[in-house]
């Protein structure tokens, strides 16, 4: 997040990596669901990778590199190699200034990361309100962490309330407790993460304590704001009956606003990312869970929190 120039005036910006339409999973409805970029934990499992660094990144697309060498020729600060089948980016030289992306005649590079004032976000997300009003959708913003930008979210919650639009804020809750009191009156629902109940394994695997994320969640629920709680199911992390019921024994005790649990089965869909921005992936060559440890999962879940539900690829395919 950062303030750019507007007309006489500083204006307020935000950096997002995706503006995705058409969303069926991220809260009720037809939704438009805005990445911002930049999250301060480090989940093994992140199937959003580019969703982690604040700041615009290059990504090269291995399947759609010819090889013409276009891209080096045009990057000023020589960050750029290229060998059979694979692309070095220094990214100690790398500023993603886009001049390779410009150059490059197959489109196999890409700058991820755009900068928005929050009246061009809000006209961008209104082109699909006829949907929302006709679905019972909305907006959500998620991440990476939108809280993050908390100024930035705010200013655009403040515009999407102001127009009509229903607003969903996906976070992780790791946010200090005074931003999301200040958010709370602009939104319709929060979707909240609850990866772990044991802190020292929260640690591990995602870089942080979760004290404050279950402070949070308890907060959130008291101030009467409607939540889903999100809850992926990790191979060899998050994926135990003790976990499953310990979670489902804090949001049926402390959380009475929450009207929906989801399991989200592990999916390696992220992992062709991790190469793409030239860093290791933790879980490379893990399978996906089997249905019947999901259902089993969800057996766990359902007995304590009765709205749960589970969704996602496994080995034997889709949930119907």
């Amino acid at each position: 997040m950062g303030r750019g120039l507007g007309k006489g005036d500083v204006a307020l910006t935000g950096t997002t990596f995706n503006v995705q339409r058409f969303s069926t999973e991220d809260g009720p409805g037809i939704r438009t669901t805005v990445f911002f970029k930049g999250c301060p934990l480090r989940c093994a499992w992140c199937h959003n990778p580019e969703g982690m660094s604040p700041q615009p990144e290059l990504m090269w697309y291995d399947t759609r590199c010819i090889g013409a060498q276009d891209c080096l020729r045009a990057c000023p600060a020589g960050a750029l190699q290229l060998a059979p089948g694979d692309m070095q980016v220094d990214r100690g030289l790398c500023d993603a200034c886009g001049l390779c992306v410009d150059a490059c005649p197959a489109g196999a590079l890409e700058v991820i990361g755009r900068s928005w004032t929050a009246e061009a976000l809000l006209a961008e997300v209104e082109k699909d309100a006829v949907f929302y009003q006709t679905s019972g959708g909305g907006v959500t913003l998620s991440g990476g962490e939108p809280m993050m930008q908390a100024e930035f979210v705010a200013a655009l919650c403040q515009l999407c309330h102001q127009a009509g639009l229903p607003v969903a804020l996906d976070t992780c809750g790791i946010a200090p407790w005074v931003q999301y009191r200040a958010l709370l009156p602009w939104l319709d629902l929060v979707l909240y993460d609850l990866k772990l109940w044991d802190g020292a394994s929260h640690r591990v695997v995602t870089g942080v304590d979760n004290t404050a994320i279950l402070d949070n969640a308890r907060r959130i629920s008291a101030a009467g704001m409607p939540m889903w709680i999100r809850t992926p199911v990790i191979p060899g992390h998050t994926d135990s009956a003790e976990n499953i019921a310990a979670l489902g024994a804090f949001i049926a005790a402390e959380l009475p606003t929450v009207r929906r649990w989801d399991l989200l089965a592990y999916t390696n869909l992220g992992e062709p990312k991790y190469r793409r921005l030239d860093r290791p992936y933790a879980l490379a060559g893990s399978p996906l869970l089997t249905r019947d440890q999901m259902e089993a999962m969800h057996a766990v879940a359902v007995g304590l929190v009765p709205s749960a539900v589970w969704s996602g690829a496994t080995q034997q395919g889709e949930p119907g």
